[in-house]
C-alpha cells in the first residue's frame, strides 16, 4: 500500500477524490434543502448501464443500496434527487503465476518464470442534471500498472485494469480526462417507467417509449455487449475476454475511449442503440482519428428483455460492427515474407487506408432462481485484417455462472465461475507461426491450438463500499500456442466504492 501513494500523480487523484467526497454533504444538503428535482410517478425498473474501461462503472442490476444492516453500499449515501451526482471507486488488483512450460518464448510472450503485478484505477465520476432530460458527465482517472508480461502474450488477457503498452512504449502516468459526454431524452409517450439512477444515468424515471442521444468522450462498452454478470471487473470477473466479447474489436484507443455519437430507442422490452465513433490511428494507438471519412466504426445492437423461460428475467443482445481504418492484412503480411520482400512477416508494412473488419456477436443473460443465473456470448469477426483496438481473438465462446450471498446470508457477497474458448483465423494463425508480431502475440513460432481459458471469483463484502475478493485463473494454450502453457493465475483485489 505505501507504494500506491508514493507517486505525486497517484496522491493528487486521491486528492481530488477526497475533495469531491467531502463535497458530497454539502450537495446532500442542498439537495435537501430544495435543489433536486421531481420525480415523475414510476412504474417498473429499467437496469442501467455498464463499461469495461478501468474505470468503468459497475453493472447495477439486480444490487441493492442497503446492505443486510441498513446500510450503504457505498461509502457514502448518494442522493437520488439532487442534480448533481459525485461518486468515486479504486480499485486495486494483485496477481501472480508461478514458472509454467514454454518450448519456446518471443517478443509478446507471456513471460514464463513466476512473477506478480499489481494494477491500481482510481476514478472520479461526477453528473450533472440540466433539466429532466438533459445530463452533462465528466469523468477523472488515474491508472497504473502493466500487469503481469505487460499484458502481452494472451487474447483473454488476465487483468482488465492493466495499462497495454504502445508500441513497446508504457503510456504517460499521471490523471486523465476518462469521459465527457452529454446525454439528451426525447420522450416519444407520456407513460413512465422507474430508472436507476448511477455514474452514467442521472434520472430516476423515463419515458417507456423514447430516444437517447449521447455525445462526447465514453467507452463503447459503457453501452454495447454489457452482460449484468459479466461486465464488471470491479466487484466480478476480470478477464478480458469474460468481462467483454473478444472477438467484438471495439473503436477505442489504448485506455479504452473514443469520441463518438450514440442514438438508443427503447420501447418496453426492445431496446436499439446505434453508435458512430473514431478509430485509432495505428492499432492499439493512443491517438483517434478524426477524419471520419477514411477511419470511423459503426456498431449496431438489438436488446430484447422478457421472461420467457419459467418465467425467469433474461435478456438477448446480437451485436455487429464494421471498423474502418489504417489497417494491415495477413494474408499479405505472410506473402511478402514468403517471398523474401520482408526479413519476417510485418503487419504495418501491409496497412492501407480505408481497409475495414467487421464481426458478429450474441450476449445472453438468465436468471435461474432469485439467486443464481446464467450467462454467455458467442463471437465472430471475418478476421482477414488485423486485430487493431480490442485483442488479438477472431472466435469466441464463453459461458457462465453467477450466484449472490443470499443464500449463506451475505446479500452483498458475489461468486462466479466461467468458461471461455478463443481462436483465430488461418491467415492469423500462419502469421505468427512464421514469426510476425500482433500488438499483444507473438512468440516467434506457433504450435495452433485454441486458447481456453477458467476464470472463478468470490467478492466478500466487508463494510459499506468496501469489498475484497479473491480471483483463479486457468488457461490453457496461452496466446493460442500448444508449446506454451498451462498458465494458473491467482489474484486478489481489494475494491472501494465512494
Amino acid at each position: 500500500m505505501p507504494a500506491l501513494f508514493s507517486n505525486p500523480r497517484t496522491r493528487f487523484a486521491c486528492l481530488a477524490l477526497v475533495l469531491a467526497l467531502a463535497g458530497m454533504a454539502a450537495l446532500r444538503a442542498a439537495a435537501q434543502a430544495g435543489d433536486s428535482i421531481p420525480d415523475a410517478p414510476q412504474v417498473q425498473t429499467q437496469p442501467g448501464g455498464a463499461g469495461n474501461a478501468p474505470g468503468a462503472p459497475s453493472p447495477q442490476n439486480g444490487s441493492t443500496t442497503l446492505d443486510e444492516a441498513g446500510d450503504p453500499v457505498t461509502v457514502f449515501p448518494h442522493t437520488e434527487t439532487g442534480r448533481y451526482w459525485i461518486s468515486g471507486q479504486v480499485n486495486i488488483i494483485l496477481q501472480g503465476h508461478g514458472a509454467f512450460p514454454a518450448r519456446y518464448s518471443g517478443a509478446n510472450s507471456l513471460t514464463p518464470w513466476a512473477q506478480s503485478a499489481t494494477t491500481h484505477v482510481m476514478t472520479l465520476y461526477t453528473g450533472y442534471q440540466l433539466t429532466h432530460t438533459t445530463e452533462v458527465f465528466a469523468d477523472l482517472e488515474d491508472a497504473t500498472g502493466n500487469g503481469i508480461g505487460n499484458a502481452n502474450g494472451l487474447a483473454g488477457y488476465t487483468n482488465l485494469d492493466s495499462v497495454r503498452l504502445v508500441q513497446g512504449l508504457p503510456l504517460s502516468k499521471g490523471p486523465y480526462l476518462a469521459r465527457f459526454m452529454v446525454r439528451q431524452i426525447v420522450p416519444l409517450s407520456k407513460e413512465t417507467v422507474a430508472a436507476e439512477r448511477d455514474e452514467l444515468h442521472l434520472a430516476t424515471s423515463l419515458p417507456a417509449r423514447r430516444f437517447e442521444f449521447r455525445l462526447g468522450k465514453f467507452d463503447l462498452v459503457d453501452f454495447f455487449d454489457v452482460n449484468t454478470w459479466g461486465s464488471d471487473s470491479h466487484l466480478q470477473f476480470i478477464n478480458w475476454t469474460v468481462d467483454n466479447n473478444g472477438a467484438y474489436d471495439y473503436a477505442a484507443n489504448t485506455r479504452g475511449y473514443t469520441d463518438g455519437a450514440l442514438l438508443e430507442y427503447d420501447d418496453g422490452p426492445w431496446t436499439v442503440r446505434f453508435a458512430e465513433a473514431l478509430m485509432p490511428k495505428i492499432a492499439n494507438g493512443i491517438h483517434l482519428d478524426a477524419d471520419v471519412a477514411r477511419a470511423r466504426a459503426e456498431n449496431l445492437e438489438l436488446e430484447a428483455r422478457g421472461n420467457r423461460i419459467a418465467h425467469r428475467a433474461g435478456v438477448v443482445r446480437l451485436l455487429g460492427y464494421v471498423n474502418h481504418g489504417n489497417m494491415g492484412n495477413y494474408e499479405e503480411a505472410n506473402a511478402g515474407y514468403l517471398d523474401h520482400k520482408t526479413l519476417s512477416p510485418d503487419i504495418e508494412a501491409t496497412r492501407v487506408q480505408g481497409r475495414h473488419r467487421y464481426g458478429f456477436g450474441l450476449n445472453f443473460e438468465q436468471s435461474l432462481t432469485g439467486d443464481v443465473g446464467a450467462f454467455g456470448r458467442l463471437g465472430w469477426s471475418d478476421g482477414r485484417n488485423e486485430s487493431f483496438c480490442y485483442t488479438e481473438d477472431d472466435r469466441t465462446l464463453e459461458l457462465g455462472g453467477f450466484a449472490t450471498g443470499n443464500r449463506w446470508h451475505r446479500r452483498e457477497d458475489r461468486a462466479g465461475a466461467a468458461f471461455v474458448v478463443n481462436g483465430i483465423v488461418a491467415a492469423h494463425q500462419q502469421y505468427l507461426a512464421l514469426g510476425g508480431l500482433g500488438f499483444l502475440l507473438g512468440d516467434g513460432a506457433l504450435t495452433y491450438g485454441h486458447e481456453k481459458i477458467v476464470e472463478t471469483f468470490y467478492t466478500a463484502h466487508l463494510w459499506r463500499g468496501f469489498f475484497v475478493s479473491y480471483d483463479f485463473q486457468y488457461i490453457n494454450d496461452p496466446g493460442y500456442n500448444q508449446a506454451r502453457g498451462p498458465v494458473a493465475v491467482s489474484g486478489a483485489r481489494f475494491h472501494a466504492d465512494f
